[in-house]
């Protein structure tokens, strides 16, 4: 458990890290349903050009 919170605190920061356990720590979370709302509807274009984007947004963390 600690060597994953290193990872995450590694690669993405404190804040984000912090963001990332609040997420996924709430009781009524439901990662697929979160899923759901993040990904559905959008194509595959689209997921990539915002992968791309955060990749140049990330690139130095």
């Amino acid at each position: 458990m600690s060597d994953g919170y290193k990872c995450l605190l590694e690669k993405l920061g404190p804040v984000e890290l912090g963001v990332f356990i609040s997420t996924i720590k709430r009781e009524k979370f439901d990662y697929t349903e979160w899923r759901k709302d993040k990904f559905d509807g959008k194509s595959l274009d689209e997921l990539l050009d915002e992968a791309v984007e955060y990749a140049k947004e990330h690139h130095n963390d």
